[in-house]
């Protein structure tokens, strides 16, 4: 029994491992970011359909208004990776993966708007945590200044995430994770198809090895183990795991990409994932 828990704590971190792989491969691959975000759906997509199939995953969409509900969750979701990698781009890894964070005291917040859930004071609390946070990442508003451009983009990401993941939430009994995920890439996919024309692609030629490995690695692979687990673990612990995920990016950033962070990244960002763990063992109490 312990070997078996000792097992699915190991795949859950080899996930977020994988997941966290994003940053470094955001900021290193040379093309715009809504490129890159259609080239990572549509492979992801493939590769999700292929997964379906070998599965027996049935794609049926049980009504209209679900499918309605795919598409605003897939504009969100699209939004969420451009403006993380802009982020990315912009700043640093750390900056990026840091003010990404954010998202689950956002989501925290926001969660009342969306169900029936309680207003939690204790939110405001942990919200006010994160903005020292974010504060002592980029001390000055200063839309000159790359860190502060980074993080904000990082903050609409988290945002955005934040209301992907409250819009989705209604479905997940309904429908299996690679089910979700596939739809939602299929509808970025066709949704981000003009960027192919209004902007340079060209240096696909050059970077597809990485487009390719953030679509399979990262995508298709990372998320989907991430999923898997969540049968063996409560959310919350999953959400503190999943917490390690700008430590791993860090670490991948400096060994590949010779980034070394501030201290104030290093303070700022021990605040903001600070508040992810508190919340996460505050719901695990509940």
């Amino acid at each position: 029994m312990k070997d078996q828990h000792f097992k699915h704590v190991l795949e859950l971190t080899f996930a977020t491992f994988l997941i966290s792989t994003s940053g470094a491969l955001g900021r290193y691959i040379d093309m715009p970011a809504p490129v890159t975000i259609w080239w990572r759906s549509i492979l992801a997509m493939l590769i999700l359909l292929g997964y379906c199939k070998y599965k027996n995953i049935k794609l049926n969409i049980l009504s209209k208004k679900d499918l309605g509900g795919f598409i605003i969750a897939s504009i969100f979701m699209a939004l969420h990776w451009i403006t993380y990698f802009i982020a990315l781009q912009k700043s640093s890894v750390a900056i990026g993966m840091l003010s990404l964070f954010t998202f689950p005291i956002i989501t925290a917040l926001l969660e009342p708007l969306f169900s029936k859930t309680k207003f939690d004071i204790m939110h405001l609390i942990l919200g006010a945590m994160v903005l020292l946070g974010i504060y002592i990442l980029s001390p000055e508003i200063d839309f000159e200044n790359d860190a502060f451009i980074g993080i904000f983009f990082g903050l609409v990401s988290a945002l955005c995430y934040a209301l992907r993941i409250l819009i989705m939430k209604q479905y997940v009994t309904t429908y299996h994770g690679s089910h979700l995920m596939f739809y939602q890439l299929l509808i970025m996919g066709i949704m981000l198809s003009p960027v192919l024309i209004f902007l340079d692609s060209s240096n696909m030629v050059t970077q597809y090895p990485y487009v390719i490995i953030l679509a399979l690695v990262t995508t298709a692979l990372g998320h989907t183990l991430f999923v898997q687990s969540l049968n063996h673990f409560k959310v919350s612990t999953a959400s503190i795991i999943g917490s390690t995920q700008p430590i791993f990016g860090i670490i991948i950033a400096y060994f590949f990409l010779n980034e070394i962070p501030t201290w104030n990244t290093f303070f700022g960002g021990l605040l903001i994932l600070s508040t992810v763990i508190i919340e996460s063992l505050r719901t695990r109490k509940k």
